[in-house]
């Protein structure tokens, strides 16, 4: 008898362990670890990840296996451990973690069907329902409730007559391309030819000529010819026609043009031999890159993968989503060519799913990609890179809430191989660790050849409005970008903010028009005349009288990226604005086209939102302008100041990065704040001092570790109980190290009509904290069956709202 534990896809607490199933006869020796199958669990057919494989069970009466996904497993060894790892830290479902590991195409879709128990019973159906069950034994579940039958259906399966079953299905299948090829040896095809007429012999002389499978389309568009000739050769069998699987390639339009190393600086050759000393060791080293903006980061990463591949082994590099420009693309597209797979959300799911295929199959060295694609299934990797390392989106903010570096960090340990954080602004954490010795620190002071970092200049637009200027714009940033478009360069403007205004506020009585489901203000978009929330999604169109009191006085306040460009076309009509932003960049390959123009000097300014601040690199922007530097000063989070500064230094870095010499504005509220006043002289250390300070002082990380738990309920005082019992139960479970702070409100108090406390735990030595988090999860998870209540724990958190 031979058993697989099966991880099954029921992501809740009492389903969140291995169940055993049989496996059939003709599977055994077959099914193994990491394989996907299909098992019955209750009523359903749910998808599940096999874990292990056994000689025995202690359950006597084991239900078989009834399909098998995947012909190699998907999830090798590696990634199986990968997966325990990820439940025991982030404290996630297995199924979770398993799933987080694969493309969106390779995860169960679910289709409900209702099926004759027995071809006997069908004259016993319900008459309203015969029709659809003529000719058939089973109807989608969707037919039958858009036939407004269901109470029909529940009857008949009530009765026997019918049973309900779920069907898994794949998101995604794989692509094929009809192909034709000759079906006879070549000599017979030549003899043939001859009693031929014309077209048939057109494509039969071009078939023996290639002496291989061609694809359909090619053959037509090449020859001129219909299908005819083709299904008359098919007939005769002198050709055969299949069906070929392809990639779909989300760059089969573009050339990457290949490009040869350039010579490295002083401060480079010495960083890259680090690395490479570390990759020919076999030595798991975890390093620092930390390196002004331009200062050549990306060369190094190049030249370190070429000694991975020179050695046989694999790499992975991950960039920030917003920083997977074409241009970041085309530099690893153009140096290493096919062995690259990219792997992001601006592709489709099919195009996803291929990328994987081709790691999987081991087609590809290279991975270069977003969070994710640390998962990728390399089985000989030696090396992984994380460029912008300090950027918040490699922290996954649903289950499993991982971040990314500390995946790496597992995975190379694994490999004896080096981990490379890179970053002009390194987190405070990494930076710490850097000092302290447990990274290594590597540094690129200045810049490539030796220019020097833009000049940045700081406007008090509380001076602005005092000398009577009330615009969004200040006087020095309007002259300084009239300046540009008479000298024919380019600009760079930028915002935190989409829409067009951030509030909708009525002048009669104060009322802030807010989101229904959300308590957050509702933000202005132009188009369409919208007020949408940017937290839940809802919209709805915008009202002429206020619904508080009447009042016709409603006014926009605040700015968003929507309303700078249409200031921006007022005060410089000749200007050629793009704007870039979630509004203008949602459709596919829109990103690509927007910044594709203005690399092409279509236009004369790029306006946009975090998206343009790291990651572009064009000769001819010498002016950066940041139009509210305070938008995220005065956040509820510790790491307000610390984003502000990483923020401003990345995209001040986006000016001047060749032969121009280049200009920041920098227009701000609170000109004296450390942050942006040492952005301004790009002093990455004095910051770290001085924001050192302030943590150890207050007790937040590096000092100590975090963990946020958030309660969530429909109801605020049922919330706010549940909350205290946690705190009051982490009290009595943690030693007097820990301080548990809460529960408090969170700062947005409503979010999706679900009312949300908090509690925070800070630590540094917990060895409690694991199991007591788990208690609290297992306990209150059986509560949110019965009363609603929605726990969320998250260790090391970066979203604090």
């Amino acid at each position: 008898m031979k058993v697989a534990s099966v991880i099954v896809d029921v992501p809740t607490r009492q389903t969140d362990r291995p169940f055993d199933y049989l496996i059939p006869e003709r599977w055994r020796g077959i099914i193994q670890p990491g394989m996907r199958v299909t098992v019955p669990f209750g009523a359903r057919r749910l998808q599940g990840f096999v874990i292990g494989v056994k000689d025995h069970s202690e359950i006597k009466q084991l239900k078989p296996i009834e399909h098998v996904l995947d012909v190699v497993p998907v999830l090798n060894e590696e990634l199986l451990d990968l997966g325990r790892y990820l439940t025991e830290t982030t404290l996630c479902f297995a199924i979770s973690a398993y799933q987080a590991m694969l493309p969106a195409a390779m995860r169960a879709k679910y289709e409900k069907l209702l099926r004759l128990t027995d071809e006997r019973k069908r004259e016993a159906l319900p008459d309203d329902l015969k029709p659809l069950f003529a000719n058939r034994v089973e109807v989608a579940w969707k037919d039958v409730e858009t036939a407004g039958l269901w109470r029909a259906a529940q009857r008949a399966v009530q009765q026997g007559v019918l049973e309900a079953v779920y069907e898994v299905k794949e998101k995604a299948g794989k692509k094929t391309v009809k192909h034709v090829v000759l079906a006879v040896p070549a000599e017979q095809a030549k003899d043939a030819l001859a009693a031929l007429p014309a077209r048939q012999k057109d494509v039969l002389s071009f078939l023996l000529e290639k002496e291989e499978a061609v694809p359909v389309a090619k053959l037509q568009a090449a020859l001129g010819v219909s299908s005819a000739p083709l299904k008359a050769l098919v007939g005769k069998g002198l050709i055969a026609m299949s069906d070929v699987e392809v990639y779909r390639d989300p760059y089969e339009h573009r050339t990457f043009q290949p490009s040869e190393p350039p010579t490295l600086t002083q401060a480079q050759t010495k960083a890259l031999a680090a690395i490479t000393a570390s990759v020919r060791a076999r030595e798991h080293r975890t390093f620092l890159l930390y390196g002004v903006t331009g200062s050549g980061k990306t060369e190094v990463y190049m030249q370190a993968i070429e000694e991975v591949l020179r050695q046989g082994k694999e790499a992975i590099v991950l960039v920030p989503e917003i920083s997977l420009t074409p241009q970041m693309v085309e530099r690893f597209k153009g140096r290493f060519g096919p062995k690259v797979a990219v792997l992001h959300s601006g592709l489709s799911v099919g195009e996803k799913y291929d990328e994987w295929r081709k790691i999987h199959r081991k087609e590809v060295q290279l991975v270069v990609g977003a969070r994710s694609a640390v998962f990728a299934p390399f089985e000989n990797l030696g090396m992984i890179i994380i460029d912008e390392e300090h950027e918040t989106s490699y922290k996954q903010e649903e289950m499993p809430r991982y971040h990314a570096r500390d995946v790496a960090i597992y995975r190379a340990r694994r490999h004896r191989c080096p981990v490379v954080l890179g970053s002009a602004t390194p987190s405070l954490e990494t930076f710490a660790r850097a000092v302290k010795g447990v990274y290594e620190l590597l540094e690129l002071p200045e810049r490539i050849a030796d220019r020097g970092m833009p000049d940045v200049h700081i406007v008090d637009m509380r001076e602005e409005l005092r000398s009577g200027n009330r615009s969004m714009f200040s006087r020095r940033l309007l002259d300084e970008l009239r300046l540009r478009l008479e000298r024919g360069e380019q600009a760079v403007l930028f915002l935190n903010r989409r829409g067009y205004s951030t509030f909708v506020m009525c002048r009669g009585c104060g009322y802030v028009i807010c989101c229904p489901h959300c308590d957050i203000s509702l933000t202005y978009h132009r188009a369409g005349e919208r007020m949408k929330c940017h937290y839940c999604g809802y919209e709805e169109p915008l009202v002429p009288r206020c619904p508080s009191c009447g009042s016709e006085h409603i006014r926009f306040f605040g700015t968003g990226t929507q309303k700078v460009e249409e200031e921006l076309v007022k005060l410089l009509p000749k200007a050629r604005i793009i704007r870039m932003d979630v509004d203008t960049t949602g459709r596919k390959g829109a990103h690509e086209e927007l910044l594709s123009r203005f690399a092409a000097k279509e236009a004369d300014i790029l306006l946009g939102t975090q998206m343009i601040a790291k990651g572009l690199d064009f000769p001819d922007v010498t002016l950066v302008g940041v139009l509210a530097a305070d938008t995220m000063l005065h956040l509820p989070d510790f790491r307000a100041a610390e984003k502000t500064f990483q923020l401003l230094t990345q995209v001040s870095g986006r000016a001047g990065r060749h032969e121009l010499p280049g200009e920041v504005v920098i227009q701000t509220y609170t000109p004296d704040h450390y942050s942006i006043e040492l952005a301004a002289r790009h002093d990455y250390r004095a910051f770290y001092r001085r924001e050192m300070t302030l943590r150890k002082a207050h007790g937040y990380p590096p000092y100590y570790y975090l963990t946020l738990i958030t309660v969530a309920h429909e109801e605020a005082p049922a919330a706010a109980k549940a909350a205290e019992k946690i705190a009051a139960y982490l009290r009595k479970q943690l030693s007097n190290e820990a301080v548990v702070l809460g529960p408090v409100a969170s700062p947005i108090a409503r979010l999706h009509d679900r009312y949300r406390y908090q509690c925070m735990i800070k630590y540094k030595r917990e060895p409690n904290i694991t199991a007591a988090l788990k208690a609290v999860i297992v306990r209150y998870q059986a509560d949110a069956t019965h009363g609603g209540v929605a726990i969320t724990v998250d260790t090391n958190p970066y979203m604090m709202m």
